[in-house]
């Protein structure tokens, strides 16, 4: 911890006191960094105890619930009442344009309703009758690249190739003029995205599930998932290396990523530059889809268990419901704080470090009161201290009787004996529907083009990963790509826990 709060305090003084920093030369960068490197190792006390917040440590305080989040249930009040305080409402009656055959993008096109989308991603001070083009013409220019064209660089989307008179249903989309060469040049999409902030990206987020949840599409999941993937960067070699007691920081021409070991990959390094993208995620039992719901952007060489809580803190300031979450191994709830800070429980493979409490046997897990009892304990429930078991002997049944305690608390672990343990038939069910929320990551990454992201910031890459998710959820919702097929043997999971 104490490597990340050196890490953390070269951070804040390159982004606070040098703010041309991304604008210097390689040579000027390494040499300014070698300075702050050197001042803050050789001023750090590392007697003085560490009482800064998680969030602060991994980077990700920026990416914390904020009061202007609005929750699924405000925003579905602000889109009742949004026109209350107007005269006419031009825009929400509009007729359907013939130039959008697509039958996908005309989805989406309906589903739009741009004064709203416009009135959420714009600051207090901002004057539309001054503004020549308008923030939900550059969101949909977002939302089109990422549908249609993932493969291709911003300066390419933006020339005539995809925007000339003759792509009547491109310019249609976002709402430029068929009578006009006008464009949005790629840098006006750069300093939209420079310019969002997280409270701006949450918030159309959120109107995107009000729209996911009235589609019926979320009717029967109660259960959710996490995990992880890779977020490669283009830096390759750090700028400035110092040894911490043993340990090496290294710092990049990006200070927000770094270098941390990825999942085994045949094709790929084990370790990678970049960040990680931790992802809740809803599972529909009915389909077997899975569907991302709202992601947090952090340093690629962070456990993946620090960002459970804060990742389900901001679910929850969403308005999103969780109650039970399904995820690997890396997200253990191994001494209950999750739970205890949350009210969520986290069901994950039992770990094989994990070693069993004396007297517990495995396959199946049974529990007896010492050495010498054989009797099975039936389990009662669990407090702050672990999970407690009672005597299941009848009476006059164990020689024992009259000196056994008759009781038992095992301690929470990352093995059999999680907050909820994993040898309940709800947990075995949520367990074996765990690999259904890797599916949003393999279309988010190859589908939607984010892993071929050229990302030169922490908070390019939240915005790109925001813009991925709505994308997702947008194909979804038009449902012109897949096929629906009824997994009736998953939803006992769903009835038993709901």
């Amino acid at each position: 911890m104490q490597r990340k709060n050196i890490r953390r305090l070269v951070k804040r003084q390159l982004k606070y006191n040098h703010p041309h920093w991304k604008k210097m030369k390689k040579k000027a960068k390494k040499k300014l960094l070698k300075q702050v490197v050197d001042e803050v190792k050789n001023n750090y006390d590392f007697s003085q105890p560490l009482n800064i917040p998680i969030e602060e440590l991994t980077g990700i305080e920026d990416q914390i619930p904020s009061k202007g989040i609005k929750n699924l249930t405000e925003m579905a009040e602000y889109i009742d009442n949004f026109y209350s305080n107007h005269l006419f409402d031009l825009d929400k009656k509009r007729k359907p344009f013939p130039e959008i055959v697509d039958q996908e993008l005309k989805f989406i096109d309906d589903l739009f309703d741009d004064p709203i989308i416009n009135s959420l991603l714009t600051p207090k001070s901002y004057s539309a009758p001054h503004r020549k083009i308008q923030p939900y013409q550059l969101f949909r220019m977002e939302i089109l690249k990422v549908i249609k064209y993932p493969e291709i660089s911003y300066r390419k989307f933006c020339t005539d190739e995809y925007f000339g008179r003759e792509r009547k249903q491109n310019r249609r989309f976002v709402r430029l003029p068929l009578n006009t060469n006008e464009q949005i040049d790629h840098t006006e999409l750069c300093h939209f995205r420079a310019s969002l902030s997280f409270t701006q990206l949450m918030n159309i987020l959120v109107y995107i599930l009000h729209h996911l949840g009235k589609s019926g599409c979320l009717e029967n999941s109660v259960v959710h998932g996490i995990d992880s993937t890779e977020l490669p960067s283009e830096t390759n070699y750090p700028l400035c290396t110092v040894e911490v007691k043993g340990k090496k920081i290294r710092i990049y021409s990006d200070p927000d990523c770094d270098c941390g070991k990825r999942r085994n990959k045949r094709d790929k390094s084990q370790y990678v530059i970049g960040y990680r993208m931790h992802t809740l995620t809803a599972i529909n039992p009915s389909t077997g889809h899975s569907f991302p719901l709202v992601s947090i952007v952090g340093a690629a060489n962070h456990h993946d268990s620090l960002f459970l809580t804060p990742l389900i803190k901001l679910a929850q300031a969403m308005g999103i419901d969780v109650k039970l979450i399904t995820a690997d191994q890396a997200y253990h709830d191994s001494d209950g704080s999750v739970l205890e800070e949350t009210g969520v429980y986290v069901i994950a493979p039992p770990s094989k470090k994990a070693v069993l409490p004396d007297n517990v046997l495995d396959f199946p897990v049974r529990v007896t009161c010492n050495d010498f009892c054989e009797i099975p304990m039936r389990i009662l429930g669990s407090s702050k201290n672990g999970h407690e078991f009672d005597c299941g002997a009848e009476p006059g049944e164990c020689i024992f009787e009259l000196i056994c305690p008759k009781s038992r608390t095992i301690a929470f672990d990352n093995g059999y004996f999680q907050p909820m343990p994993t040898f309940h038939d709800v947990s075995e069910q949520a367990i074996g529907i765990r690999k259904n929320c890797e599916r949003p990551f393999n279309l988010m990454k190859k589908r939607e083009g984010l892993e071929q992201t050229r990302v030169r910031s922490q908070h390019g890459v939240v915005a790109r990963s925001t813009f991925t998710t709505i994308a997702t959820l947008l194909i979804e919702l038009a449902g012109t790509r897949q096929k629906h097929k009824q997994k009736d043997d998953q939803m006992d999971l769903f009835t038993t826990y709901g």
